[in-house]
């Protein structure tokens, strides 16, 4: 069933399948609940879970301010009111890419609503510098304001021919809202995760990430700050393939399974 709820001003759609313990599922950088269940992840999870997927803010058919402000944290905070809204005191929630980053900020600022995390694709935004971080936001948020993906797919998938890499900014962007798309770029910086913070982290949580992934070697520090989070790499998976792989699936079932459930909260 395909539902919309008022989250601060935001409308937010959203679509419920299955039942069981909840399970939230936050797709990444201009995808759309669909892609949960066009990769068959959200029908398996459906088995056993009640699954929860919902288009984030600036994406799918939700709503698409053009502030800068009305992102950053307000796309964890989404998380944490749908609940609410469903009367859920606590989820299991699975993000890939942007929505691992944006799940990395919500296991420091609500780990009582989590029963589990799994980081997908990405291991949150793991410090921040001016010179690299904030230039690179920088170039990708004025390419999209302009109507260019080009720079992220050359970032995130090596090897594209020009002619590739412009095919590919072409159909990802087709029909989507590129100045909403520009502002959630431009407010990554108030989603950086500190050491500090995930070292305190206690939530039983899951990091998959493809091996010719150029997030890779961020796992590899996430493992550093949280000793206990468990790594799963796919084998010749990239950033684009990772999320649609049946590895990717197998890892996430078969951890959401060793998740021991209780009525306290993790802190």
């Amino acid at each position: 069933m395909e539902s919309f709820f008022d989250s601060a001003g935001v409308w937010i759609r959203y679509r419920t399948v299955g039942s069981g313990e909840p399970v939230v599922l936050v797709h990444g950088f201009t995808g759309r609940l669909e892609g949960w269940f066009d990769s068959g992840l959200a029908h398996a999870l459906a088995e056993r879970y009640r699954v929860i997927a919902f288009d984030c803010r600036g994406h799918g058919r939700s709503d698409k301010p053009h502030d800068p402000a009305l992102y950053g944290p307000e796309m964890g905070e989404d998380i944490i009111r749908l609940l609410d809204h469903l009367e859920l005191p606590r989820a299991h929630v699975i993000g890939y890419s942007m929505g691992a980053h944006i799940l990395a900020r919500l296991l420091v600022t609500h780990p009582e609503r989590l029963l589990s995390a799994t980081l997908g694709g990405a291991p949150g935004r793991l410090g921040w510098t001016d010179e690299e971080d904030e230039a690179r936001v920088g170039v990708e948020a004025d390419e999209l304001e302009a109507g260019r993906l080009s720079a992220l797919i050359s970032r995130l998938e090596a090897g594209l021919s020009e002619h590739e890499i412009t095919l590919r900014s072409r159909a990802i962007l087709m029909g989507q809202d590129r100045l909403a798309l520009a502002a959630s770029r431009r407010a990554n910086r108030a989603q950086v995760v500190t050491e500090a913070e995930l070292r305190a982290v206690r939530v039983p949580t899951l990091g998959v990430v493809g091996s010719a992934d150029p997030y890779r070697v961020g796992f590899d520090r996430l493992k550093d700050w949280m000793p206990q989070v468990r790594i799963v790499v796919i084998a010749g998976a990239n950033h684009a393939t990772a999320e649609r792989h049946p590895a990717f699936r197998q890892a996430v079932l078969e951890f959401l399974s060793s998740v021991p459930t209780n009525d306290e909260p993790t802190t």
